[in-house]
């Protein structure tokens, strides 16, 4: 997996500050992994699981590993994150007290 990196100037174009920018990436980037978690729970449950007698027995169920696979072929959550908020597909306003 490559390493991108950064300018931390582009970000102060889409927030006030990097901290701010920090702060609502990584809010995105829970939210994506919550999405990421049930869509990954649903595709699991439609494939039937192998009934073993032996519980401890490792069995590869290879339309498990697909899409496990699959999933990890993604980038990261907080590599989502940040290139929506740098594409400006992240909006965000402070909470009134």
């Amino acid at each position: 997996m490559e390493i991108t990196p950064i300018d931390l100037r582009s970000l102060d174009e889409h927030t006030s500050n990097v901290y701010e920018a920090i702060i609502v990436s990584s809010k995105r980037a829970r939210q994506i992994n919550s999405e990421n978690k049930i869509e990954f729970n649903a595709l699991l449950s439609t494939i039937p699981q192998a009934q073993s007698e032996d519980e401890n027995e490792d069995l590869d169920n290879p339309a498990q590993l697909k899409i496990s696979l699959d999933f990890e072929k993604k980038d990261k959550p907080h590599q989502q994150a940040l290139k929506e908020l740098l594409d400006g597909k992240i909006e965000f306003e402070y909470k009134k007290a």
